[in-house]
């Protein structure tokens, strides 16, 4: 899901010796890859009054303003420093729209209809989808994908996430970890756990 880490380590050094073109590209080649990730993420009540785009936006606007400092000490990838960005972004967003404002987003009526599922489900299932099925294979990989997005609703927060990171964004054990500020060994356990529970809500098959 994330771009090629060459490559965005070659912009990385042009924004580093002052190229503005190189820092464009490189915030724009992330720009769809952070948008799956927030709309991934995004409440379900929430999302019907924040874009992810907009999130998206601000998030590579303050890329943009610390980026010089980035460069001066990468701690970590770019693309889990951009993800650490949209993540206090999303809080910020679930704060202003579901605890400080009056009319609590709580108190709307989901705009979807019964039975079509989320965006955020959408969105997944959409990453799952093989243009190149059969009618009849097409059918049962849907049966399949309803399934798995239904129990993934069924995790609990950290599971779901862990396995948003592992097989959406497909990151790395070593990635996850650091990412979730863990231990490679403790980061593996919990992906094994969020495996087995899976399992679990899907009925052992």
């Amino acid at each position: 899901m994330w771009p090629d880490s060459d490559q965005t380590q070659e912009l990385l050094r042009g924004a580093q010796q002052g190229d503005s073109a190189a820092v464009g590209q490189l915030l724009d080649r992330h720009r769809e890859a952070l948008r799956q990730m927030v709309r991934l993420r995004l409440d379900r009540k929430l999302a019907q009054r924040v874009d992810a785009s907009d999130v998206v936006q601000d998030v590579l606007l303050e890329a943009s303003r610390r980026l010089a400092r980035y460069l001066d000490d990468p701690k970590m990838p770019f693309h889990l420093w951009l993800r650490h960005l949209a993540k206090d972004h999303m809080i910020d967003a679930h704060r202003k729209h579901r605890v400080a404002e009056r009319r609590s987003v709580d108190r709307e009526q989901p705009m979807h209809r019964p039975g079509t599922g989320d965006q955020s489900s959408l969105d997944l299932a959409a990453q799952l989808r093989d243009q190149e099925l059969t009618p009849a294979a097409a059918t049962i990989r849907r049966e399949l994908q309803e399934r798995f997005l239904a129990a993934l609703d069924e995790l609990d927060e950290d599971d779901r996430e862990i396995m948003l990171m592992r097989h959406i964004e497909q990151l790395s054990n070593s990635e996850v970890a650091q990412a979730l500020d863990l231990s490679q060994p403790a980061a593996g356990m919990r992906y094994v756990r969020a495996l087995r529970r899976l399992r679990t809500v899907l009925g052992g098959s």
